[in-house]
Protein backbone atom coordinates (compact mmCIF):
# COMPACT_ATOMS: atom_id res chain seq x y z
CA UNK A 1 0.00 0.00 0.00
CA UNK A 2 3.14 2.63 0.87
CA UNK A 3 4.02 1.90 -2.79
CA UNK A 4 0.43 2.55 -3.87
CA UNK A 5 0.31 6.35 -2.23
CA UNK A 6 4.09 6.98 -3.62
CA UNK A 7 2.60 6.34 -7.01
CA UNK A 8 -0.77 8.50 -6.42
CA UNK A 9 1.21 11.17 -4.76
CA UNK A 10 4.07 11.14 -7.50
CA UNK A 11 0.76 11.57 -10.02
CA UNK A 12 -0.55 14.29 -8.02
CA UNK A 13 2.39 16.25 -8.45
CA UNK A 14 2.23 15.63 -12.24
CA UNK A 15 -1.21 16.79 -12.38
CA UNK A 16 -0.11 20.14 -10.20
CA UNK A 17 2.80 20.61 -12.81
CA UNK A 18 0.75 20.78 -15.78
CA UNK A 19 -1.50 22.97 -14.13
CA UNK A 20 1.42 25.70 -14.03
CA UNK A 21 2.38 24.79 -17.42
CA UNK A 22 -0.96 25.19 -18.63
CA UNK A 23 -1.91 28.40 -17.27
CA UNK A 24 1.18 30.32 -18.30
CA UNK A 25 0.00 28.71 -21.96
CA UNK A 26 -1.33 31.38 -24.22
CA UNK A 27 -4.85 30.00 -25.75
CA UNK A 28 -4.86 32.24 -28.61
CA UNK A 29 -1.99 34.30 -31.05
CA UNK A 30 -4.67 36.25 -32.85
CA UNK A 31 -3.94 39.86 -32.86
CA UNK A 32 -5.57 42.67 -33.77
CA UNK A 33 -3.53 45.96 -34.97
CA UNK A 34 -6.01 49.16 -33.37
CA UNK A 35 -5.56 52.69 -34.83
CA UNK A 36 -7.60 55.63 -32.14
CA UNK A 37 -8.74 58.62 -34.32
CA UNK A 38 -10.88 61.34 -32.63
CA UNK A 39 -13.47 63.26 -35.33
CA UNK A 40 -11.51 61.74 -38.11
CA UNK A 41 -11.18 64.40 -40.67
CA UNK A 42 -12.29 67.22 -39.15
CA UNK A 43 -10.86 70.64 -38.82
CA UNK A 44 -8.89 71.31 -35.73
CA UNK A 45 -11.58 72.84 -33.51
CA UNK A 46 -13.52 70.11 -32.12
CA UNK A 47 -17.26 69.81 -33.58
CA UNK A 48 -19.81 71.60 -31.34
CA UNK A 49 -22.18 70.09 -29.02
CA UNK A 50 -19.98 65.88 -29.03
CA UNK A 51 -17.30 64.20 -30.03
CA UNK A 52 -17.07 61.24 -32.54
CA UNK A 53 -14.16 58.50 -31.73
CA UNK A 54 -12.84 56.07 -34.52
CA UNK A 55 -11.34 52.43 -33.15
CA UNK A 56 -10.10 50.70 -36.22
CA UNK A 57 -8.82 47.06 -35.45
CA UNK A 58 -7.26 45.63 -38.19
CA UNK A 59 -6.81 41.19 -38.74
CA UNK A 60 -5.14 39.29 -41.12
CA UNK A 61 -8.02 39.69 -44.36
CA UNK A 62 -10.92 42.19 -42.18
CA UNK A 63 -11.34 45.13 -39.95
CA UNK A 64 -13.85 45.80 -37.29
CA UNK A 65 -14.76 49.22 -37.14
CA UNK A 66 -15.86 50.87 -33.80
CA UNK A 67 -17.38 54.55 -33.91
CA UNK A 68 -18.18 55.62 -30.73
CA UNK A 69 -20.34 59.14 -30.70
CA UNK A 70 -21.51 61.56 -28.22
CA UNK A 71 -23.92 64.26 -30.27
CA UNK A 72 -27.36 63.33 -29.24
CA UNK A 73 -27.53 60.09 -27.69
CA UNK A 74 -24.61 58.20 -26.69
CA UNK A 75 -24.29 55.62 -29.75
CA UNK A 76 -21.77 52.77 -30.09
CA UNK A 77 -21.55 51.76 -34.07
CA UNK A 78 -19.32 48.28 -35.05
CA UNK A 79 -18.85 47.95 -38.77
CA UNK A 80 -17.24 44.14 -39.80
CA UNK A 81 -15.57 44.80 -43.18
CA UNK A 82 -13.90 41.64 -45.15
CA UNK A 83 -10.39 43.83 -45.86
CA UNK A 84 -7.88 45.14 -44.35
CA UNK A 85 -7.59 48.20 -46.06
CA UNK A 86 -11.36 49.43 -45.33
CA UNK A 87 -11.74 53.36 -43.90
CA UNK A 88 -14.00 55.59 -42.43
CA UNK A 89 -14.95 58.98 -44.95
CA UNK A 90 -16.50 61.58 -43.00
CA UNK A 91 -18.59 64.11 -44.49
CA UNK A 92 -18.40 66.69 -41.49
CA UNK A 93 -21.38 69.06 -42.75
CA UNK A 94 -23.28 66.37 -43.67
CA UNK A 95 -22.95 64.79 -40.35
CA UNK A 96 -24.07 68.21 -38.25
CA UNK A 97 -26.71 68.97 -39.88
CA UNK A 98 -28.33 65.47 -39.10
CA UNK A 99 -31.18 65.95 -41.43
CA UNK A 100 -30.14 62.61 -43.79
CA UNK A 101 -28.19 59.79 -44.26
CA UNK A 102 -24.64 60.21 -45.59
CA UNK A 103 -22.68 61.56 -43.47
CA UNK A 104 -20.86 58.69 -42.65
CA UNK A 105 -19.77 55.77 -44.83
CA UNK A 106 -17.22 52.72 -44.40
CA UNK A 107 -15.26 51.95 -47.93
CA UNK A 108 -15.53 50.43 -50.11
CA UNK A 109 -18.86 49.73 -49.53
CA UNK A 110 -19.18 46.50 -50.28
CA UNK A 111 -16.80 45.33 -48.23
CA UNK A 112 -18.98 45.84 -45.54
CA UNK A 113 -19.92 42.44 -44.21
CA UNK A 114 -22.37 43.54 -40.92
CA UNK A 115 -23.00 46.19 -38.98
CA UNK A 116 -24.60 46.66 -35.62
CA UNK A 117 -25.32 49.95 -33.24
CA UNK A 118 -26.25 49.91 -30.17
CA UNK A 119 -28.09 53.62 -28.66
CA UNK A 120 -28.60 54.66 -25.02
CA UNK A 121 -31.26 55.88 -25.36
CA UNK A 122 -33.09 57.12 -21.95
CA UNK A 123 -32.73 56.64 -18.26
CA UNK A 124 -35.80 55.32 -16.34
CA UNK A 125 -36.67 55.88 -12.74
CA UNK A 126 -39.20 54.92 -10.48
CA UNK A 127 -40.89 54.69 -6.82
CA UNK A 128 -40.29 51.29 -5.64
CA UNK A 129 -42.33 52.62 -2.44
CA UNK A 130 -44.22 48.69 -2.03
CA UNK A 131 -40.49 47.02 -2.50
CA UNK A 132 -41.90 44.86 -5.31
CA UNK A 133 -39.35 45.99 -8.17
CA UNK A 134 -42.40 46.50 -10.70
CA UNK A 135 -41.17 49.06 -12.98
CA UNK A 136 -44.61 49.38 -14.29
CA UNK A 137 -46.00 51.42 -11.75
CA UNK A 138 -44.91 54.81 -10.68
CA UNK A 139 -42.47 55.94 -12.79
CA UNK A 140 -41.26 59.68 -13.29
CA UNK A 141 -40.64 61.05 -16.07
CA UNK A 142 -37.71 59.90 -18.07
CA UNK A 143 -34.28 61.02 -18.77
CA UNK A 144 -34.03 61.56 -22.56
CA UNK A 145 -30.06 60.49 -22.87
CA UNK A 146 -30.18 62.88 -25.91
CA UNK A 147 -30.82 65.68 -24.17
CA UNK A 148 -27.86 65.21 -21.97
CA UNK A 149 -24.90 67.87 -21.62
CA UNK A 150 -22.14 65.54 -22.58
CA UNK A 151 -18.12 66.47 -21.37
CA UNK A 152 -15.58 65.95 -24.14
CA UNK A 153 -14.23 61.91 -24.60
CA UNK A 154 -11.19 61.68 -22.36
CA UNK A 155 -9.25 59.07 -24.25
CA UNK A 156 -6.67 57.16 -22.73
CA UNK A 157 -4.80 54.21 -24.97
CA UNK A 158 -7.89 52.02 -26.12
CA UNK A 159 -10.51 53.52 -24.02
CA UNK A 160 -12.74 56.43 -23.90
CA UNK A 161 -14.94 58.32 -21.55
CA UNK A 162 -17.84 59.91 -21.56
CA UNK A 163 -19.80 61.38 -18.78
CA UNK A 164 -22.97 63.68 -18.66
CA UNK A 165 -25.42 64.90 -17.02
CA UNK A 166 -28.90 66.55 -17.33
CA UNK A 167 -30.47 69.76 -15.68
CA UNK A 168 -32.86 67.76 -13.00
CA UNK A 169 -29.44 66.00 -11.94
CA UNK A 170 -27.93 67.03 -8.68
CA UNK A 171 -24.54 66.57 -8.33
CA UNK A 172 -24.36 63.19 -10.34
CA UNK A 173 -23.30 62.08 -13.61
CA UNK A 174 -23.99 59.28 -15.82
CA UNK A 175 -20.61 58.09 -17.43
CA UNK A 176 -19.78 55.51 -20.00
CA UNK A 177 -16.47 53.91 -20.38
CA UNK A 178 -15.60 52.41 -23.88
CA UNK A 179 -13.04 49.50 -24.09
CA UNK A 180 -11.06 47.98 -27.51
CA UNK A 181 -9.29 45.16 -26.99
CA UNK A 182 -6.26 43.67 -29.54
CA UNK A 183 -6.25 40.24 -27.83
CA UNK A 184 -8.44 37.87 -25.69
CA UNK A 185 -8.45 38.68 -21.88
CA UNK A 186 -10.43 39.72 -19.46
CA UNK A 187 -11.51 42.57 -16.99
CA UNK A 188 -9.93 42.36 -13.73
CA UNK A 189 -12.76 44.48 -12.06
CA UNK A 190 -15.99 42.62 -11.87
CA UNK A 191 -17.91 41.20 -13.37
CA UNK A 192 -14.53 40.38 -14.56
CA UNK A 193 -16.58 39.46 -18.50
CA UNK A 194 -14.43 37.55 -21.12
CA UNK A 195 -13.98 39.08 -24.08
CA UNK A 196 -11.86 38.75 -27.80
CA UNK A 197 -10.16 40.68 -30.33
CA UNK A 198 -13.38 41.00 -32.15
CA UNK A 199 -15.33 42.70 -29.35
CA UNK A 200 -15.37 45.88 -27.40
CA UNK A 201 -16.85 47.03 -24.03
CA UNK A 202 -19.08 49.31 -22.35
CA UNK A 203 -19.21 50.21 -18.70
CA UNK A 204 -22.37 51.71 -17.85
CA UNK A 205 -22.53 54.00 -13.98
CA UNK A 206 -24.59 56.36 -12.52
CA UNK A 207 -22.50 58.09 -9.74
CA UNK A 208 -23.93 60.46 -6.71
CA UNK A 209 -27.49 61.20 -8.79
CA UNK A 210 -29.81 62.59 -6.07
CA UNK A 211 -32.91 60.14 -6.80
CA UNK A 212 -36.54 61.54 -6.70
CA UNK A 213 -37.54 59.53 -4.31
CA UNK A 214 -36.36 57.30 -0.95
CA UNK A 215 -37.52 54.52 -2.70
CA UNK A 216 -35.75 55.02 -6.03
CA UNK A 217 -35.02 51.63 -8.78
CA UNK A 218 -33.49 52.67 -12.09
CA UNK A 219 -33.85 51.28 -15.84
CA UNK A 220 -31.97 51.95 -19.01
CA UNK A 221 -33.41 51.50 -22.39
CA UNK A 222 -31.52 50.41 -24.87
CA UNK A 223 -32.05 50.49 -28.73
CA UNK A 224 -30.41 47.90 -31.03
CA UNK A 225 -30.30 49.29 -34.69
CA UNK A 226 -29.32 47.33 -38.26
CA UNK A 227 -29.61 46.80 -41.75
CA UNK A 228 -30.66 43.79 -42.64
CA UNK A 229 -30.07 41.74 -39.43
CA UNK A 230 -30.87 43.78 -36.13
CA UNK A 231 -30.23 42.37 -33.46
CA UNK A 232 -33.63 40.99 -31.84
CA UNK A 233 -34.03 38.25 -29.36
CA UNK A 234 -32.52 37.85 -26.15
CA UNK A 235 -31.02 34.16 -25.41
CA UNK A 236 -29.89 33.17 -21.66
CA UNK A 237 -27.43 30.59 -21.27
CA UNK A 238 -26.77 29.09 -17.44
CA UNK A 239 -23.40 27.10 -16.37
CA UNK A 240 -22.14 25.49 -13.00
CA UNK A 241 -18.75 27.56 -13.39
CA UNK A 242 -19.23 31.00 -11.68
CA UNK A 243 -15.36 31.20 -10.70
CA UNK A 244 -15.14 34.82 -11.92
CA UNK A 245 -18.29 36.27 -11.31
CA UNK A 246 -19.37 34.99 -7.81
CA UNK A 247 -22.86 33.94 -7.18
CA UNK A 248 -24.18 34.39 -11.10
CA UNK A 249 -24.40 31.06 -13.31
CA UNK A 250 -25.66 32.51 -16.57
CA UNK A 251 -25.11 35.11 -19.29
CA UNK A 252 -27.39 36.84 -21.51
CA UNK A 253 -27.19 37.25 -25.38
CA UNK A 254 -28.92 39.95 -27.68
CA UNK A 255 -28.45 38.42 -31.31
CA UNK A 256 -29.94 38.54 -34.13
CA UNK A 257 -33.10 36.21 -35.40
CA UNK A 258 -32.68 32.59 -36.06
CA UNK A 259 -34.24 33.13 -38.93
CA UNK A 260 -30.89 35.24 -40.01
CA UNK A 261 -29.10 34.34 -43.24
CA UNK A 262 -26.15 36.13 -42.49
CA UNK A 263 -23.23 33.99 -41.89
CA UNK A 264 -21.67 37.16 -39.67
CA UNK A 265 -23.32 37.54 -36.83
CA UNK A 266 -22.99 40.40 -33.93
CA UNK A 267 -24.12 40.36 -30.21
CA UNK A 268 -24.05 42.28 -27.08
CA UNK A 269 -23.72 40.00 -24.05
CA UNK A 270 -23.68 40.86 -20.06
CA UNK A 271 -23.96 39.22 -17.55
CA UNK A 272 -27.19 40.07 -14.95
CA UNK A 273 -25.81 41.90 -12.43
CA UNK A 274 -25.16 45.15 -11.02
CA UNK A 275 -22.43 46.53 -8.36
CA UNK A 276 -23.52 49.36 -5.85
CA UNK A 277 -20.02 50.51 -5.40
CA UNK A 278 -17.24 51.85 -7.67
CA UNK A 279 -14.81 48.82 -6.19
CA UNK A 280 -17.57 46.40 -5.82
CA UNK A 281 -17.43 43.31 -3.28
CA UNK A 282 -19.89 40.16 -3.26
CA UNK A 283 -22.43 41.94 -1.16
CA UNK A 284 -22.52 44.75 -3.46
CA UNK A 285 -23.85 42.64 -6.67
CA UNK A 286 -27.80 43.35 -7.39
CA UNK A 287 -29.37 41.50 -10.23
CA UNK A 288 -30.67 42.80 -13.11
CA UNK A 289 -33.51 42.07 -15.56
CA UNK A 290 -34.20 42.53 -19.34
CA UNK A 291 -37.41 43.31 -21.13
CA UNK A 292 -38.30 41.12 -23.87
CA UNK A 293 -37.19 43.41 -27.28
CA UNK A 294 -39.62 44.88 -29.35
CA UNK A 295 -39.74 46.67 -32.70
CA UNK A 296 -38.94 50.41 -32.61
CA UNK A 297 -39.27 53.83 -35.48
CA UNK A 298 -36.08 53.36 -36.65
CA UNK A 299 -36.89 57.49 -38.13
CA UNK A 300 -37.37 58.14 -34.11
CA UNK A 301 -34.09 56.83 -33.00
CA UNK A 302 -32.06 58.29 -36.31
CA UNK A 303 -33.61 61.26 -34.54
CA UNK A 304 -32.08 60.76 -31.25
CA UNK A 305 -28.28 60.11 -32.96
CA UNK A 306 -26.10 61.61 -34.85
CA UNK A 307 -24.42 58.73 -35.75
CA UNK A 308 -27.31 56.68 -36.98
CA UNK A 309 -29.05 58.88 -39.25
CA UNK A 310 -24.88 59.52 -40.54
CA UNK A 311 -24.77 55.81 -41.48
CA UNK A 312 -27.97 53.97 -41.77
CA UNK A 313 -30.55 55.32 -44.82
CA UNK A 314 -33.37 52.59 -43.66
CA UNK A 315 -32.25 51.34 -39.91
CA UNK A 316 -34.64 48.48 -38.33
CA UNK A 317 -34.43 48.94 -33.96
CA UNK A 318 -35.19 46.94 -31.78
CA UNK A 319 -35.69 48.14 -28.10
CA UNK A 320 -35.71 46.82 -24.55
CA UNK A 321 -35.36 47.62 -20.76
CA UNK A 322 -32.86 46.76 -18.27
CA UNK A 323 -33.73 47.06 -14.83
CA UNK A 324 -31.27 46.85 -11.40
CA UNK A 325 -32.49 45.66 -8.78
CA UNK A 326 -35.33 42.78 -7.03
CA UNK A 327 -37.63 43.20 -4.11
CA UNK A 328 -35.94 43.24 -1.40
CA UNK A 329 -32.07 44.53 -2.43
CA UNK A 330 -30.77 47.59 -1.03
CA UNK A 331 -32.30 50.75 -3.21
CA UNK A 332 -30.49 53.38 -5.10
CA UNK A 333 -30.23 55.90 -2.33
CA UNK A 334 -28.26 53.30 -0.03
CA UNK A 335 -24.88 53.97 -1.96
CA UNK A 336 -26.36 56.29 -4.41
CA UNK A 337 -23.76 54.65 -7.07
CA UNK A 338 -24.96 51.63 -9.91
CA UNK A 339 -22.24 50.09 -12.25
CA UNK A 340 -23.58 47.86 -15.21
CA UNK A 341 -21.00 46.15 -18.17
CA UNK A 342 -21.85 44.82 -21.71
CA UNK A 343 -20.17 43.99 -24.50
CA UNK A 344 -20.53 44.00 -28.29
CA UNK A 345 -19.33 42.24 -30.71
CA UNK A 346 -18.85 40.84 -33.80
CA UNK A 347 -19.11 36.88 -34.78
CA UNK A 348 -19.58 34.29 -32.03
CA UNK A 349 -19.97 35.53 -28.35
CA UNK A 350 -17.28 34.56 -26.09
CA UNK A 351 -17.79 31.79 -23.87
CA UNK A 352 -16.96 31.24 -20.39
CA UNK A 353 -14.87 27.89 -19.07
CA UNK A 354 -13.62 26.91 -16.16
CA UNK A 355 -9.53 27.75 -16.15
CA UNK A 356 -7.21 25.59 -16.54
CA UNK A 357 -6.27 25.75 -12.45
CA UNK A 358 -9.60 24.53 -12.09
CA UNK A 359 -9.84 21.97 -13.86
CA UNK A 360 -6.15 20.67 -12.78
CA UNK A 361 -7.52 20.79 -9.32
CA UNK A 362 -10.68 18.81 -10.45
CA UNK A 363 -8.50 16.22 -12.02
CA UNK A 364 -6.16 16.23 -8.90
CA UNK A 365 -9.33 16.04 -6.79
CA UNK A 366 -10.96 12.97 -8.71
CA UNK A 367 -8.61 11.20 -10.38
CA UNK A 368 -6.38 10.68 -7.49
CA UNK A 369 -8.98 8.80 -5.46
CA UNK A 370 -10.36 6.65 -8.55
CA UNK A 371 -6.16 5.59 -9.24
CA UNK A 372 -5.70 4.91 -5.67
CA UNK A 373 -8.56 2.37 -5.60
CA UNK A 374 -7.32 0.77 -9.23
CA UNK A 375 -3.93 0.12 -7.69
CA UNK A 376 -5.65 -0.82 -4.55
CA UNK A 377 -7.85 -3.42 -6.18
CA UNK A 378 -5.05 -4.76 -8.06
CA UNK A 379 -2.58 -4.96 -5.23
CA UNK A 380 -5.38 -7.14 -3.38
CA UNK A 381 -6.03 -9.36 -6.74
CA UNK A 382 -2.22 -10.11 -6.83
CA UNK A 383 -1.72 -10.95 -3.35
CA UNK A 384 -4.65 -13.11 -3.22
CA UNK A 385 -4.09 -15.13 -6.46
CA UNK A 386 -0.05 -15.54 -4.82
CA UNK A 387 -2.09 -17.41 -1.87
CA UNK A 388 -3.77 -19.21 -3.73
CA UNK A 389 -1.26 -20.65 -5.90
CA UNK A 390 1.00 -21.17 -2.65
CA UNK A 391 -1.89 -23.81 -1.11
CA UNK A 392 -1.68 -25.45 -4.70
CA UNK A 393 1.60 -27.46 -3.56
CA UNK A 394 0.93 -30.17 -1.12
CA UNK A 395 4.28 -30.61 0.77
CA UNK A 396 5.92 -33.78 0.32
CA UNK A 397 6.69 -36.55 2.89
Amino acid sequence: MAAVLKRSRGLGCVLLVLSVFTLGYCTTSFRRQLTVVLNPGSSSSPPHGGDLLHVRAVGNNDTLHFLFCSLGAPTLLLVHTNTSSSTVKMNWTQFLDGNHSGGLKVEPESSILYSTAIVFSRLLEYDDSNDTADPTSDLFPPYRLDNFTWSRLNLSETSALLCGAADSFTNGSLCLQLSVFAEEGRDQAWPRLLHTANSSQLGVWLDGVLPRAARSRFLLELQAVGGAHPLSRVEVYRSIDDEFTPSIFQVSRWVPSENSSSDVLGFLQWKPVAYRQPHPALEDATPCRHSEPQPQSGEATAATSRLIRAFYTEPETFGLNVSFGLAGDPFYNSTKFLSWTVLLGSGSPPVDSFSPLVLSMMAVGLGTPMILLLLGGVCVCVRKRAAAMAAAYEPIN
